[in-house]
């Protein structure tokens, strides 16, 4: 493995970790990408604050594989006891911001992205995207310059797995739900209680079992997180409000689950959006069995990511640890960008090289 290679990934990294660059905000760790790969001569694509770039040798003809990861963060914590903006070393762990999640997954596709960059024997094109707005899954990161990218074949994404490989990952849906019924006085028992129609809804999404179950995840899980009902002690309120967090496998298509929802319940079902699908890859897909074969074992992610925007096979894999994602005083070590790099390589290049 190319020693330099590592160093400039990691000193990029320090960059980063020093720049502010919280969702919608990313602007100048977009340019600090930008000009690392410019300095390297090649060739960049822009749109808002997402870079990407391709191989030297890109050949219509051949299929691509797309690297991905994101260089936005979530806000540090209260619980903070480092300055979440200073790059420190210590112990062999370097501390701050977007250090696990995803920065160190993000040099490591880079270095990876540049090791094959110049090589003429690809099976395949790759394209790196590194992308704004995943941690609030927003539609100006990922989503928003799929449709330049070109046709995809499957994608790396990475997060921090332990490099291990996540060949499945749960969906989201989050729905706002309206119980309705009608205003009236608390003390002539008029009106129809909103709260107690939200409570036979709520009692329903609490024990509901779905007919289908994931093998990798088993069943998909609905959870009541929030609540909203009435306005004074002495009023009947007419509406009930409450949200529902749904943890989709992939099982189901999320339409298909808001369907079964909507014909269970009597409340009004609202989704903020179907667009986080669950996603997964063939256990015996090419790159599955490179993982495999350098000893990496498979699971299904409970956490959503990009992948969720992907409508293409997708694997989940990058160094850190997900434990230590939005934690206070975020670390990744050192070591495990440099394994994470070398397992990139090592996973890629047999299934890429002729």
């Amino acid at each position: 493995m190319d020693e330099t290679l590592v160093q400039g990934s990691i000193d990029l990294l320090k960059e980063l970790i020093q720049t502010p660059s919280f969702s919608k905000e990313e602007g100048v760790t977009a340019d600090l990408i930008e000009q690392f790969l410019q300095k390297r001569a090649i060739r960049t694509h822009r749109h808002r604050n997402n870079i990407w770039a391709y191989n030297r040798h890109i050949d219509p003809n051949k299929p691509t594989i797309l690297l991905n990861s994101h260089h936005d963060t979530v806000k540090p914590n209260s619980a903070y006891q480092r300055n979440p903006f200073i790059a420190d070393t210590e112990d062999g762990k370097l501390y701050g911001l977007g250090s696990n999640d995803a920065g160190g997954c993000l040099v490591s596709l880079l270095a990876t992205f540049l090791h094959f960059y110049d090589r003429k024997d690809l099976r395949y094109n790759l394209c790196l995207a590194a992308t704004a707005e995943e941690e609030i899954s927003g539609e100006h990161g990922l989503e928003s310059i799929l449709p330049n990218l070109g046709d995809l074949d499957f994608a790396i994404v990475g997060e921090p797995t332990l490099m291990d490989l996540a060949i499945a990952e749960r969906g989201l849906l989050v729905l706002d739900c309206i119980a309705h019924g009608k205003s009236g006085h608390a003390a002539r028992e008029e009106g129809d209680n909103a709260i107690y129609h939200a409570i036979k809804d709520i009692e329903w999404f609490r024990t509901y079992v779905f007919a289908k179950q994931s093998d990798l995840f088993g069943r998909i899980k609905m959870n009541v997180t929030m609540i909203e009902g009435g306005s004074q002690h002495n009023v009947i309120p007419a509406t009930c409000k409450f949200t529902v967090d749904v943890r989709v496998t992939n099982s189901y298509r999320n339409e298909e689950i808001l369907k079964i929802i909507r014909n269970h319940v009597r409340c009004e079902v609202i989704p903020r959006s179907t667009r986080l699908k669950p996603s997964s890859i063939n256990k015996e897909h090419p790159i599955v069995q490179s993982g495999i074969a350098l000893g990496r074992k498979t699971y299904g992610s409970p956490t959503t990511s990009d992948q969720a925007l992907l409508d293409i096979p997708s694997l989940k894999i990058g160094p850190g640890d997900s434990a230590r994602s939005h934690m206070a005083d975020e670390f990744i070590y050192i070591d495990e960008i440099k394994q994470g790099i070398d397992l990139y390589i090592k996973l890629l290049t047999p299934v890429i090289c002729t």
